[in-house]
């Protein structure tokens, strides 16, 4: 593995809980406010740490996977072989605002309470940047926020603002800068804009303080818009498609339909299912072509900050993580989007690079999780875990060491009404099996030996040799529930005319 010289976290999809962190080797140090910044005593230098969030970047999607034959992504590509891969990186909630307040909150959606893409994020909640800013580190972001409130004025923790209104433009954007609205024509394209603030903010940094730096691309999120100078590169390439997304092709041994829940062959027909894909807008095929096309520009951006960071010398304490903030279906149980607990959906890709030494594995194996990204960075800064963060740092893991860690971990998702479609989904997922249980309608579970299923081919729930696994790890999900306050369903209020089309407009 290359020990470069700056360490670069490209920290786009972790959750990993980790305990690794003995209380007795800290120390508290007060601030002027209410936040409080716990020290760790004996703690190496502080690490600079870029932290590169994709939008809707599936786990497999990355050139050196293979998962995608005419897919190149040399970027990540290098993250990963002169780096460290995280191989099993999930969310807790596969849908952008909720992962993304997870990330900074370090907390599961039913207790940060951003359930949806319309709810806000309480006044109340606290961001890891803020305890980075008291540690003495100076802080930006550039990109995709999104986290229901609809405008793009600055956020706490962050000394350098450039962000933009919910989804956000591909083309010609407008951008709030520091409290100021500018907007950008001439075909300007959203990926590479973004990068150049980033770097520009590198480059005129406070050069004697520790960094933090929170790139946020809109790519790759629907409708897909690659780069005009991608645009078509992947026209005369075809899509493999996956083994559960035509059923009438294939025989029951090798897709048992029969055990596919009702909800998730409805909604082929819909807004999400590849039989009616946004209501009849676009074609599968063009779809995928987009997606990947798409996929180039954001490789390059994670090239372009690499580069600088080579070029400056940074890499021998600097960090990066690249990281997704949900994955995506490409037509697995005839399905498209995310939202849902299959493995396309809630698993993301991880990516973590530089620092010199500091990584001792080419790839973890262990389970991790978005909540663990802010207790990571924080202990990268000397900083303890806040007592209110549900996530561990993955430092020891990447340092090669041998933590007591999680052996499974757990999902939710809460019903939409955009996007009525996808029930309220929890699970439960170790390193074999996954239990999917779904509330307030009339079907059935699902139980997955994912080691050796890991397209979730075959529900096992009816088995009889499988009941009592089905009965765990149920149980162990009531468990989580209870003991982290997630058994109360939120309820949203509900605003405008149906949009789903089979009561479009109706209230």
């Amino acid at each position: 593995m290359n020990k470069s010289n700056v360490l670069i976290v490209l920290f786009i999809l972790l959750g990993v809980a980790c305990t690794n962190n003995a209380p007795d080797n800290r120390e508290e140090v007060k601030t002027n406010d209410d936040l409080r910044v716990n020290q760790i005593k004996g703690s190496d230098e502080p690490l600079n740490v870029i932290f590169i969030l994709s939008d809707d970047h599936r786990y497999d999607f990355m050139g050196f996977t293979g998962k995608v034959p005419f897919l190149k992504t040399p970027n990540m590509d290098k993250m990963a072989k002169e780096g460290t891969h995280i191989t099993n990186a999930f969310v807790t909630t596969s849908l952008c605002s909720p992962s993304r307040a997870s990330i900074l909150t370090g907390q599961f959606s039913h207790r940060h309470q951003v359930i949806d893409n319309q709810s806000l994020v309480a006044d109340t909640s606290t961001f890891f940047p803020q305890y980075l800013q008291k540690g003495g580190y100076q802080t930006s972001f550039f990109g995709k926020w999104h986290m229901g409130e609809h405008h793009a004025n600055p956020r706490k923790g962050f000394d350098r603002w450039v962000s933009f209104k919910g989804q956000g433009q591909y083309y010609n954007p407008t951008l709030n800068i520091d409290g100021e609205e500018k907007s950008f024509s001439d075909s300007t394209y959203i990926t590479d804009l973004l990068t150049d603030y980033a770097i520009q903010w590198l480059d005129k940094r406070d050069k004697e303080k520790p960094f933090f730096m929170y790139l946020s691309h809109k790519g790759v999120h629907a409708d897909f818009q690659p780069a005009k100078r991608h645009v078509d590169q992947f026209k005369d390439e075809k899509p493999n498609y996956p083994i559960t997304m035509y059923p009438d092709k294939v025989d029951s041994a090798t897709y048992n339909y029969k055990d596919v829940p009702d909800w998730v062959k409805k909604q082929r027909y819909s807004w999400h299912g590849v039989d009616y894909m946004y209501h009849g807008q676009i074609k599968f095929d063009d779809f995928y072509r987009r997606y990947t096309e798409t996929l180039l520009s954001l490789d390059e951006s994670i090239g372009q900050v690499i580069s600088y960071l080579e070029k400056n010398k940074l890499l021998e304490n600097t960090v990066v993580f690249y990281m997704g903030d949900n994955g995506f279906s490409f037509g697995e149980h005839g399905l498209i989007d995310k939202r849902q607990a299959y493995e396309e959906s809630m698993r993301v890709p991880l990516l973590v690079y530089g620092g010199g030494n500091l990584l001792a594995r080419d790839s973890v194996e262990q389970l991790v999780q978005n909540i663990d990204i802010g207790p990571t960075i924080m202990e990268m800064a000397g900083l303890e875990t806040p007592k209110n963060m549900d996530g561990h740092s993955i430092l020891p893991l990447l340092k090669g060491e041998n933590p007591e860690w999680r052996n499974r971990i757990y999902y939710e998702y809460f019903w939409e009404r955009p996007f009525p479609q996808t029930p309220t989904v929890h699970a439960v997922r170790t390193d074999q099996y996954k239990f999917i249980r779904y509330y307030g309608l009339w079907d059935i579970n699902e139980l997955y030996d994912i080691k050796n299923d890991p397209m979730e081919a075959h529900n096992l729930i009816r088995m009889p040799e499988y009941k009592e696994v089905a009965e765990e790890l149920r149980a162990d999900l009531f468990n989580w529930l209870q003991e982290t306050g997630g058994d109360n369903i939120p309820l949203k209020e509900d605003h405008g005319a149906r949009f789903d089309h089979n009561y479009k407009g109706t209230y």
